[in-house]
């Protein structure tokens, strides 16, 4: 089953951390990373919202910027190939005490090949 875990947090917040700062809590996240490595598919950290593009779809406008109404921006987010919803939410605990503040999102995924065709349906938890 794959799920996805979105990692938010506010970017003020993130922003200000040092480079000493920023490494630590990458160090820690690394560690969470390489207990479950075979469960890890893409990791991907997103770059800053300043450097985000907005397209409003009932506008049909594009605009810099996410101009989310959110405390807490969408920083990266983990696909996970797990046996079940349990361990996923393991996973989200142990990477959300290796970064603190902010929110881990842990949402099932269904994957689609470019044609429409589902490849996997997503779980129920």
């Amino acid at each position: 089953m794959r799920y996805t875990i979105l990692c938010y947090h506010n970017e003020e917040i993130t922003s200000s951390w040092s480079e000493e700062e920023d490494a630590e809590v990458i160090e820690c996240l690394k560690a969470v990373n390489r207990k479950w490595a075979k469960n890890f598919e893409p990791i991907v950290r997103l770059m800053p919202t300043t450097a985000a593009t907005t397209l409003r779809k009932t506008e049909n406008i594009v605009t810099d910027g996410p101009f989310a109404e959110t405390k807490e921006q969408l920083l990266g987010f983990y696909v996970l190939n797990v046996e079940s919803y349990e361990l996923a939410v393991q996973i989200a605990r142990e990477m959300a005490e290796a970064n603190p503040g902010g929110a881990y999102e842990l949402r099932p995924i269904a994957l689609y090949y470019p044609n429409g065709v589902a490849i996997e349906d997503a779980p129920t938890p």
